[in-house]
């Protein structure tokens, strides 16, 4: 199949450092090439993939050192260059919300849209109901909820590349570990809570997003007193497994309808087990009593860390490998293409 994977320019694929969105499709783009599929991927130059790849910016926008830049502009470049194209494909999968329905309306059928955000926004039902057409792809059951009327096909959970991370059977750490982005709704100063309550060390590897620098020195860095509470900062791919796989467990402590939360499954792939409040995707991912647990207080997070500790961390990985590899992912993706171009096919010769 001819598959073309349409990326968002704000990282490269995958990310340097933080992001989401880029990650899963360098990781989805690699296994469907590894499936013997013909994959062109449209993402910024500094993209390192196993498909072909068309460098629409020079460098991804977030690390850009230029002081002023477009990401409207950037983008609307890539969808005039996919839209060029869009005959050599099969199926045009998009990453990029909706920004390319106005420009793709007479082929829709041979397109999917992943949605990889929070979809409880104002002005999101008004706009998916006027392209009603696009065929939608959601990453948990739950991040559908404020989108109901809508062209749903299917939900695909996140997936890693199996040797991406490595296993752990025993952590040497004898810490906590928080993984993400330091921002209202992330909630690290929950986990800070839980850890000391707990009498264990915390460490705190986080990006801090420009918006939210505020946030961080006024009421997370008063909390980092040098009290086994500790900020590395961000942290790339190559430091995940040493530091998840060291950690006694991964605080999730999320205050926000998580559309899945990667971060989770990153965990899980190296055996660690999860602490994870009882927000968005959380129950879809956690699996109690096996891959982690799932609270809704401090109290509870600090009474289940001895059973968490408990786990069977091999079985934690089990579960990533049967649940969340980034094979299992593209074969799901697959599913869904094959599905959305019979229907395409079917519609053509009706016309016919």
């Amino acid at each position: 199949m001819r598959i073309a994977q349409i990326s968002p320019l704000y990282e490269a694929v995958p990310p340097l450092l933080y992001g989401g969105t880029e990650r899963v499709v360098a990781y989805l783009t690699d296994a469907l090439v590894d499936a013997g599929h013909d994959v062109t991927l449209f993402a910024s130059a500094d993209t390192r993939t196993r498909a072909t790849l068309v460098p629409m910016r020079d460098q991804a926008i977030r690390l850009d050192p230029a002081p002023l830049k477009s990401d409207l502009a950037a983008h609307l470049t890539l969808l005039h260059d996919v839209r060029r194209r869009a005959d050599e494909f099969d199926m045009l999968h998009f990453h990029v919300d909706l920004l390319h329905y106005p420009f793709f309306e007479n082929c829709c059928g041979k397109t999917v849209t992943t949605l990889h955000g929070r979809l409880d926004l104002k002005d999101l039902p008004q706009a998916y109901r006027r392209w009603r057409k696009f065929p939608l792809v959601s990453i948990s059951d739950k991040q559908r909820k404020p989108l109901g009327e809508v062209n749903w096909v299917g939900t695909i959970h996140h997936g890693l590349p199996s040797d991406l991370l490595s296993y752990s059977p025993r952590p040497a750490g004898g810490y906590l570990a928080f993984l993400g982005r330091i921002s209202p709704e992330k909630r690290v100063d929950r986990a800070i809570s839980i850890a000391r309550q707990a009498g264990l060390p915390l460490r705190i590897a986080a990006k801090v997003d420009a918006v939210d620098k505020a946030y961080f020195h006024n009421e997370i860095e008063p909390l980092l007193d040098g009290d086994g509470i500790e900020y590395i900062g961000e942290i790339s791919d190559e430091e995940k497994s040493e530091f998840l796989g060291n950690a006694l467990a991964l605080l999730f402590p999320i205050d926000w309808p998580e559309p899945f939360g990667l971060v989770m499954i990153e965990a899980m792939a190296c055996g660690t087990p999860v602490v994870a409040w009882n927000c968005g995707s959380v129950p879809e991912v956690i699996e109690p009593g096996v891959t982690g647990c799932i609270v809704e207080s401090v109290q509870q997070a600090v009474d289940a860390l001895p059973g968490m500790l408990a786990l069977s961390r091999h079985a934690v990985r089990e579960r990533f490998e049967r649940r969340f590899t980034a094979e299992v992912m593209a074969a799901s993706y697959v599913d869904v293409y094959r599905h959305l171009l019979r229907q395409e096919d079917a519609a053509q010769r009706m016309i016919a």
